[in-house]
């Protein structure tokens, strides 16, 4: 029975992953130009756009991180789901997506540190910025590749360090060779793969724990705050987190990206109503971990050799293991290694166009044919994606808190300059830079006196994002009443509807 279980996952996986590199292999064609490979040429359709945007943000860590949290914090859990499409989807896209897809189109700009230097004239913000984005999404990466390496782990029965190294060399093949389209397009198609697989996990997994009903009373026997909000959570874990990964959406770049490559801003409209639709599928993994909570309470006796700080992170793979058939836990893991790769690759092109674009080519003006920005951010994808996979070899803690470590420090960099740049003409390149230094100076510092033990922090539960984001706001604004806005030519350029673009850049400094 086992064998033939393996043999059915096996058979779907290698399908899915035959398909994938199909994908990469067409779409790598098209990849002529800088902005071909890292952001296709802006021509991706709304429903690409949404549906990969989707992947990208849930991932593997969703499924995996997210069930993990579940396990743990119990129907709690999934308030962090309903405010990712709340905030994360719908807001995001609402308040962001038509504004930044016109201004970045004016401005001629294909990367995020690339706008910040174009809209308010801040070479250092550029490379302020690409440097966050570089080190913080490779440790994001790790959670990435961790979640599907836990996933063939137990289902598979495959060592953790092979699981890891087979699923990033499949990414590394197809992103070094599609670039941004074959992102998107993969993401595209990993989307469906995972929100069917979701659905199909909480039929089965709601009928093995007898419905909800019966899962509420197992629950609240374990532990009644397992039942209640914020529960054995706390509100300032749980207000931290629903921020740190709804709200940090806004500043991650290999989100906002997508509303760079769209064909058109009107087609964000569309867009808005699919992600939304697609990414209400965020409330289900927690679902299942809080399910995974009452139908294997002690995971400790079924993992005896994992580190008890990464138990949680089992749940769902354990979940598939035992409550769906095999066709269906083979689409499942299909499922979450599709979302993990959606977002370990669109990762890659992020820090492939941050080194390449930002630092090399814009900060060290280094002279690049566009054949030869196409080989570089090919050369640095695959070194960038080699330096997660060796970190992951050996993780250092649970999937959902590496993610929301080096969100914060990203979001907390990008998050108020992305906004404001949109929408208000008084912010300052000072204003900007300073923001900047001081969110990620300040959500770094939490974070690190938190893991020391400092007891102040540590009883106040709150998450290094929130203090970050503060002091990145009231730094903004205070220090842009105080100087010089951008060059009115700039913010012509930047905000003028009917001004045809990209403009000219005569008379900008």
């Amino acid at each position: 029975m086992e064998l033939s279980r393996n043999l059915v996952y096996l058979l779907i996986l290698g399908c899915y992953l035959v398909a994938v590199v199909a994908i990469g292999l067409i779409t790598g064609r098209g990849a002529k130009k800088g902005s071909d490979y890292f952001l296709g040429g802006r021509r991706i359709g709304p429903w690409v756009t949404a549906f990969s945007f989707v992947a990208a943000y849930y991932s593997s860590v969703l499924i995996i991180g997210g069930g993990g949290f579940g396990y743990k914090f119990g129907m709690a859990s999934i308030w962090v789901g309903a405010i990712n499409v709340l905030v994360g989807c719908f807001l995001a896209w609402a308040v962001l997506g038509r504004r930044l897809r016109r201004m970045t189109h004016r401005l001629d700009t294909i990367t995020v540190p690339g706008f910040f230097a174009e809209r308010f004239g801040s070479p250092s913000a550029r490379l302020f910025s690409a440097a966050i984005i570089i080190l913080f999404l490779t440790i994001y990466n790790v959670a990435v590749l961790k979640g599907m390496g836990n996933t063939l782990e137990v289902l598979m029965g495959w060592p953790y360090w092979l699981a890891v190294i087979v699923s990033g060399a499949i990414i590394l093949l197809y992103v070094a060779v599609g670039g941004y389209l074959a992102v998107v397009w993969t993401s595209f198609v990993q989307a469906w793969i995972m929100i069917f697989g979701l659905i199909f996990l909480t039929v089965f997994a709601l009928i093995q724990v007898g419905g909800l009903e019966n899962l509420n009373a197992s629950l609240a026997a374990i532990n009644p705050g397992l039942m209640k909000t914020p529960g054995v959570w706390g509100w300032a874990g749980l207000i931290s987190y629903c921020l740190i990964v709804s709200f940090g959406v806004w500043g991650m770049p290999q989100l906002v990206i997508r509303f760079y490559s769209i064909k058109k801003a009107n087609l964000l409209r569309i867009g808005t109503v699919l992600a939304v639709v697609g990414g209400s599928v965020a409330l289900l993994p927690y679902l299942n971990g809080a399910i995974a909570r009452v139908l294997y309470p002690n995971l400790a006796e079924l993992y005896p050799n994992v580190p008890q700080g990464q138990l949680a992170d089992l749940a769902i793979p354990t979940l598939v293991k035992n409550v769906l058939p095999s066709w269906a836990g083979g689409l499942l893991l299909a499922g979450v290694v599709a979302a993990g790769m959606s977002t370990f690759a669109a990762i890659l092109i992020i820090v492939s166009s941050a080194v390449v674009r930002d630092l090399v080519q814009k900060g060290l003006r280094v002279k690049m044919s566009e054949r030869k920005l196409v080989m570089w951010g090919r050369i640095v994808s695959l070194a960038a994606g080699v330096v997660s996979l060796l970190i992951a070899l050996r993780p250092p803690d649970l999937i959902l808190v590496i993610t929301a470590f080096a969100w914060a420090v990203i979001a907390s960099t990008n998050l108020w300059p992305i906004l404001f740049g949109v929408y208000w003409k008084h912010t300052s390149k000072a204003g900007v830079l300073a923001s900047m230094i001081s969110g990620a100076g300040v959500a770094l510092l939490w974070q690190a006196l938190a893991k020391i033990g400092w007891k102040p922090i540590v009883s106040s539960g709150i998450h290094g994002f929130i203090p970050g984001i503060i002091v990145g706001l009231l730094t903004l604004i205070v220090i842009s009443f105080f100087t010089r806005k951008p060059e009115p030519e700039r913010l012509k350029r930047a905000f003028a509807r009917n001004t045809p673009y990209p403009v000219t850049r005569r008379n900008i400094p």
